[in-house]
């Protein structure tokens, strides 16, 4: 399969004619191939979205926010597709890939145009005057996603964005094409107005730069790796685009002594290796305090061995594939760091096979890790991984646990396992993050803010955060002279 960009309501062929493979992580194999888009390409996707942005932006809320229903009822109709389509294309299992990524896009859809349709403008009222507040496009986004949550992240940023009367241009990440290329589908099919949704294919130093870098963009939003976040803002500060980067993580799960044993070893698994560990969020440092350390970690091991690794498009899966072969060889050379730095494999190791057989053996599997015995303070216990391992550190008392939680570049999101629900709000509030679970994990309110503090990024996005980093405010003082 030959995929095409999307620019002004038609697929196109890139004019690089350069190509990049893109490979089933279950299996290994070549089954499609990418446009490396260039800076040509992605000038003709910015001049279609800057040309239908004022017929766009000139429609009400009302009016767009019923183009995001549609679009919802359309992938309504192909959430099996996109659940197939996404295990495929990631080598997560099929139960995730529906019940998450296939879900969730639908549900962002249908959650911003509810938003969007009750927006009301603000108003402030003086002794003599009247403040009037209302939102205005900012103009063209560029919209930059990752690949371990395609269209999950996608839809998270183009429902908002156009909502608020702004035309984009998508750039989705090479390694996982597909479901970027079947939203353009949707799009296309129901009819949105040619230029409103555009999208390149291609790589960062290709496609992304270009889009990052073109006078013609107005903002970018990027959700990604924290050293590539240091260079798309790098390049949009001197223009003064608007920004927001969603970056990497390095989350700790803090067990204290009083919480419910067996949920808090099934939530802090969970944490640990939904999507093999290739979520931002996830609890990759577990900080377990001294007196149940032992019986939470046996617990938990075993929790872990009890994981079924295999085939995605089963249903009985709990693991999938590793997104890639070099990401699998960066995440080994992690598992055998962590020994070098004096921790112990308490299941898996560096290079641990995974025997599977037929199709599957190309793949890029790996077993989950669980490594003890490291100091809080190494690499492994505070560099951002991305894969299936996770490191386990005793703790005595609240003030230790808050102090290795907070030692790291990093602050996405925590969670907190405790019976005592005030001293799981007052350890919420030193730590030094975005967002914390208390007794769950990843349990979204798609209403809250989203984003994390120092490495993790800048801004905040989701429910009104969303609508206010996708507009922008302006105020109108009306003065009344006859006033008393």
């Amino acid at each position: 399969m030959e995929l095409k960009n999307y620019i002004g309501g038609e697929f196109t062929k890139s004019s690089s004619r350069r190509w990049l493979e893109v490979r089933e992580p279950a299996t290994g194999r070549k089954y499609a191939r990418v446009p490396l888009s260039d800076p040509e390409d992605v000038g003709h996707a910015v001049d279609s979205a800057r040309k239908a942005q004022p017929g766009w932006g000139g429609l009400t809320l009302l009016e767009r926010a019923n183009w995001l229903d549609r679009i919802a009822d359309e992938l309504e109709e192909r959430r099996e597709e996109i659940a197939s389509v996404e295990s495929r294309d990631t080598g997560k299992p099929i139960g995730l890939a529906r019940n998450v990524d296939a879900n969730r896009s639908i549900a962002n859809f249908r959650f911003f145009a509810e938003m969007i349709k009750n927006h009301r403008d603000e108003t402030f009222e003086m002794s003599d005057a009247m403040n009037y507040v209302s939102s205005k496009p900012v103009g063209v986004g560029a919209l930059i996603t990752p690949w371990n949550l395609p269209l999950y992240l996608l839809s998270w940023k183009v429902a908002p964005a156009i909502g608020m009367g702004n035309t984009v241009v998508c750039k989705p990440s090479e390694l996982t094409p597909m479901t970027a290329n079947l939203l353009m589908e949707v799009i296309d099919k129901v009819g949105l107005p040619p230029g409103v949704v555009n999208l390149v294919h291609g790589d960062g130093a290709g496609a992304g730069s270009s889009l990052v870098k073109h006078h013609d963009v107005d903002l970018v939003s990027f959700t990604g790796g924290t050293a590539t976040g240091a260079e798309v803002a790098k390049i949009a500060a001197p223009q003064f685009k608007k920004l927001s980067l969603e970056l990497g993580g390095k989350n700790a799960s803090i067990v204290f002594e009083d919480c419910d044993l067996e949920a808090t070893v099934k939530g802090v698994t969970r944490s640990a290796f939904l999507n093999q560990g290739q979520v931002c969020l996830c609890g990759s440092r577990v900080l377990i305090e001294r007196s149940i350390y032992d019986d939470f970690k046996q617990k938990f091991v075993q929790s872990v061995n009890d994981l079924r690794i295999g085939d995605p498009s089963q249903e009985d899966t709990d693991l999938g594939a590793i997104i890639s072969s070099e990401h699998l060889q960066k995440v080994n050379e992690y598992v055998a760091l962590s020994i070098k730095e004096g921790g112990v494999c308490l299941t898996g190791g560096p290079d641990s096979s995974v025997p599977l057989e037929d199709d599957l053996k190309g793949g890029y599997w790996m077993n989950p890790v669980v490594v003890s015995g490291l100091s809080p303070y190494s690499r492994c216990s505070t560099e951002e991984i991305f894969g299936p391992v996770v490191t386990l550190h005793p703790f005595d008392g609240e003030e230790m646990a808050i102090e290795i939680a907070n030692n790291t570049r990093y602050g996405l999101a925590g969670s907190i396992w405790t019976k005592d629900l005030e001293k799981g709000r007052r350890v919420a509030e030193q730590i030094e993050t975005g967002m914390v679970w208390v007794n769950t994990w990843l349990h979204r309110d798609l209403r809250t803010p989203f984003g994390g503090v120092k490495d993790s990024g800048v801004g905040r996005e989701g429910g009104r955060w969303s609508l206010g980093f996708f507009s922008e405010p302006l105020n109108v003082c009306v003065k009344d002279d006859q006033a008393r």
